[in-house]
């Protein structure tokens, strides 16, 4: 447990998501979305593809009884039996409390604040004490993508991630000098800029990394449909563009993702305080066919490798957002080759 959270961060060179698994909510159970419970031969495989560090997505609110906040003990022990499918590994993995039904993430006001800190409070003393053995490779995560969206919320915010801090450092043991990530408003970068001027305070130095999210732009990398307000983007970068179907090009290119890593390493990397970029990807639009197709796969791993690379570049620690179309979590084999070697290649810049 010596070593600080620069020193976790500059060992990390690229990390998956496993998304939409033990996270998935509606229904209980990890496959209710979908996908196959997540096995040991899963994580050997994420490994032998490149990447050094899990980030599992949890939700933990549906498991635990309402009135005593009590997680059910079964489910405790699945998610200590993957968190040990990747130390097994020799793998970083980031737990945390994600969307989990919006209990926190869509009520960061002062009118729900004292309610939600005392959730926020019994579930990481749970969770902290189920997995306060494991080693630094473990580290903890206080939420997902929390909806902050001015200062005044910024600040209750602050106070979620304070309980956070104060509860794992208070389970002991190893958790006492355990890395510990917090997240910007919405995880977004302009809003983390404009409103987290400070970090909560920890007892524990040189333990504290945060984390951002990285979708930009919307119209490339999510978009469905058009809506009335725009297109969807098929084709991103500037050696990407259409000529033929300018109305499909990405409203911004290299230059914007390198701007928006550089005001991060500036206000945060460089003033000591390591970055988790803890989500990132983008969508295949699957309707296009022939030369249209090729240019937006092209595109896409052109994105993915330039975002990995400007990361790493700029001190930031790239992990990617994958539910199951990068790598076959029932076949165990590598579904998006394309998208894997773009990941990697933009991870050699890691040193």
């Amino acid at each position: 447990m010596s070593s600080t959270a620069r020193e976790l961060a500059s060992r990390i060179r690229i990390g998956l998501n496993k998304g939409n698994t033990l996270e998935a909510v509606g229904n209980q159970g990890e496959k209710s979305w979908g996908n196959p419970a997540i096995t040991a031969d899963f994580i050997a495989l994420a490994k032998k593809s490149g990447f050094n560090a899990i980030r599992l997505p949890v939700s933990w609110d549906q498991y635990a009884d309402q009135s005593t906040a009590a997680i059910d003990p079964a489910w405790q022990n699945r998610i200590k039996q993957v968190v040990q499918y990747c130390i097994d590994n020799d793998l970083y993995v980031l737990v945390n409390i994600h969307w989990d039904g919006g209990w926190l993430e869509r009520n960061v006001t002062p009118e729900k604040q004292q309610q939600v800190n005392a959730r926020q409070k019994a579930y990481w003393q749970q969770i902290a004490t189920l997995l306060r053995d494991f080693d630094e490779r473990l580290i903890f995560a206080s939420a997902n993508e929390p909806h902050a969206e001015n200062a005044e919320q910024m600040a209750v915010l602050l106070s979620y991630h304070q309980t956070f801090i104060d509860t794992v450092r208070a389970t002991g043991g190893k958790n006492s000098y355990r890395t510990l990530v917090v997240q910007g408003p919405s995880t977004d970068i302009e809003k983390t800029r404009n409103w987290m001027h400070q970090l909560p305070e920890d007892p524990t130095k040189d333990r504290m990394m945060l984390e951002l999210h990285y979708y930009s732009p919307y119209n490339f990398t999510l978009m469905a449909d058009d809506a009335s307000w725009g297109k969807a983007a098929y084709y991103w970068g500037k050696d990407f563009m259409s000529d033929n179907d300018s109305e499909r090009n990405a409203s911004t290119d290299e230059d914007y993702v390198d701007q928006m890593f550089s005001s991060v390493k500036k206000q945060f990397v460089d003033a000591g305080i390591p970055v988790i970029l803890g989500e990132f990807g983008a969508d295949i639009r699957g309707k296009l066919t022939g030369d249209e197709r090729t240019r937006h796969l092209n595109s896409r791993a052109h994105y993915f490798n330039y975002v990995t690379k400007s990361a790493i570049a700029h001190g930031l620690v790239p992990f990617y957002w994958d539910t199951g179309s990068l790598l076959d979590r029932r076949q165990n084999k590598v579904l998006d080759q394309q998208a894997l070697n773009a990941l990697m290649s933009g991870s050699s810049a890691f040193k």
